[in-house]
């Protein structure tokens, strides 16, 4: 079935395009009705006549099934109320729906995301959590309405450093090596190795030729360069857990895999006559790039040392996930610094036909997360924050909040849902931020269980879970809707706009706009919890609020799923 909204948009739109063609309702919430046509005055220009005039027309058109009453409000605006029994019948397709009115999108497409991205001999830390957490949230909600979604963890696994990493490997020797990368202590092995070069000549010269021998394909080297990876691939995938990312070793795509392409690239840009010689290297000028002085912005392709830089590896990737993965959609969840890096990659690959306009390509770009001093979060010694130590830290103060609690659990059991709850308090502050602006790590504030925050909305979960399970069994498919006070009125309507929230998330790759969503959810329940009491309630008003309580729980934990947060049955 269509959602609410769509229904009545379709209806809407009927009576406004008699009047002027392919015109728009513009149909919004409202506090004053259930909805808002907010379409009438661009109508009413085309047209040439008074707003309200108009407005009093399509009002009396007479066909706008569902709908109790329709006013002309203010200058030519349409407050809405929806007729009960229109809003009884769509709760009612809800009980037996597992999805809860989201159709699967048809056809469905392949949409490519990149995300994460982290360096291989390198610990993850705070700045990589956005990207994650971010990029995890798009690919879940994307396949929810039955997209493909193949992820792409486009990790550092190339270039010079390598030189230097491999030869530290080969003076701590494999099996110390291994150990320390095994237990992803990778910092320590990164700044051994950084520390070495700087420290000796000869360590510079063997890096050196080291790198040669890597770019060159020597079997022995590759070797060496496959244990730094995999090491590091392994310890990715354990923060990965920790965090619930759906990201595997599988979803690892990184700067390597599109060596053997970049010459390509450069003599398919050169046979295309886009390339141009500046300063020795090899350039496109997009458009429309100008520097500070307004000259041309160049795109480098290829150094002066005949050396690729990162734009050729981006170019081969766009070709790859365009070319051979088929993709609809390509979604770069890269930070904000990166926009136009990104959007000349993505011009020059639109003018090279390699990124056709058909497929729609999106920079998902995003700000930073501050410490309290409202500067790029780091320790107290100034030093970057590890993502492990970051998630351990709230794991433990959830967990001594809940033994505060006094919650009857055994240990083991109050250990995972700490777990959980600090999972859903750093997703939830990072995703419930609109994703262009920065925002500050507070701890205390995000593991708090009032206010706008993860736990709140867990909690709003297992408080309607527990009201279910001390019901008993209940035939909810006998609810009929009377929606008798306007805290069930308000509840039912939230329940029925979860597609379009979910719509609203994905069409502008905003996972706010779904937490904006389901913690309207939740104040809505607390109201309907003071007007209507539930369990003391009798016969088909028992029935209808129980079914609402079930349709929320439902909906809150396909919501809070489709963030990458648990929704437990008992807190």
């Amino acid at each position: 079935m269509g959602s609410t909204y769509e229904i009545l948009v379709e209806r809407l739109a009927r009576s406004f395009q008699r009047l002027v063609p392919g015109s728009d309702p513009v149909l919004r919430t409202s506090e004053r009705a259930d909805f808002q046509a907010n379409g009438v005055m661009a109508v009413a220009k085309s047209l040439g006549r008074p707003p309200r005039d108009v407005a009093t027309e399509i009002a009396a058109s007479g066909d706008l099934d569902g709908v109790a009453t329709i006013e002309v409000a203010g200058p030519g605006f349409l407050n809405i109320t929806l007729d009960p029994a229109f809003l009884a019948s769509q709760l009612r397709a809800l009980i037996g729906d597992e999805r809860l009115g989201l159709t699967l999108v048809a056809p469905p497409k392949t949409v490519v995301i990149d995300y994460s991205a982290p360096n291989v001999a390198k610990e993850m830390h705070v700045g990589h959590l956005r990207s994650t957490v971010i990029g995890d949230a798009l690919a879940r909600t994307e396949r929810l309405v039955g997209n493909q979604v193949i992820a792409r963890n486009h990790v550092g696994d190339w270039g010079t450093p390598f030189g230097m990493l491999i030869e530290h490997l080969l003076d701590l020797g494999e099996d110390r090596a291994i150990a320390e990368l095994s237990i992803g202590d990778l910092n320590t092995f990164y700044q051994g190795a950084r520390s070495a070069f700087d420290a000796s000549e000869a360590f510079q010269r063997r890096s050196r030729a080291r790198v040669v021998l890597l770019q060159g394909g020597d079997p022995e080297t590759r070797r060496l360069w496959h244990i730094l990876v995999d090491q590091s691939v392994a310890y990715f995938s354990q923060v990965y857990a920790k965090l619930d990312v759906t990201l595997t070793p599988d979803d690892v795509v990184g700067e390597s895999f599109y060596n053997d392409a970049l010459e390509g690239v450069v003599s398919d840009l050169d046979a295309l006559g886009l390339l141009e010689d500046s300063d020795g290297a090899r350039c496109v000028f997009p458009p429309g790039f100008t520097n500070r002085d307004g000259e041309p912005l160049p795109l480098i392709v290829q150094k002066r040392d005949e050396g690729f830089g990162y734009a050729a590896t981006d170019l081969a990737a766009v070709r790859d996930r365009v070319g051979n993965l088929h993709a609809d959609e390509l979604l770069y969840v890269v930070g904000a610094p990166q926009a136009q890096h990104l959007a000349m990659v993505f011009a020059v690959a639109r003018r090279a036909g390699w990124l056709p306009d058909t497929v729609r390509c999106e920079h998902v770009a995003f700000g930073s997360v501050l410490g309290p001093d409202r500067k790029m979060y780091k320790t107290r010694s100034g030093e970057t924050v590890k993502l492990v130590e970051l998630l351990d830290e709230a794991i433990e103060r959830a967990y001594e909040a809940l033994v505060a609690r006094g919650t009857d659990l055994d240990d083991a059991s109050r250990r995972e849902l700490a777990t959980q709850i600090a999972r859903a308090a750093i997703k939830y502050a990072d995703l419930s931020t609109e994703r262009q602006r920065d925002y500050v790590f507070d701890l205390n504030r995000m593991l708090a269980f009032e206010g706008d925050t993860g736990p709140y909305l867990q909690y709003a979960h297992a408080r309607l879970r527990s009201i279910l399970r001390r019901a008993g069994e209940v035939e909810l498919e006998r609810a009929t809707f009377s929606l008798e006070n306007t805290p069930s009125r308000s509840l039912a309507l939230a329940l029925l706009g979860w597609p379009d929230a979910v719509a609203s998330a994905l069409e502008g790759a905003a996972p706010h706009r779904l937490c904006t969503y389901l913690f309207d959810l939740a104040q809505r329940l607390t109201a309907f919890y003071e007007a209507c009491p539930v369990l003391n309630a009798e016969g088909a008003v028992r029935v209808e609020r129980l079914a609402l309580c079930d349709l929320a729980a439902r909906t809150l934990a396909l919501g809070l799923g489709a963030l990458g947060i648990a929704a437990p049955e008992r807190m």
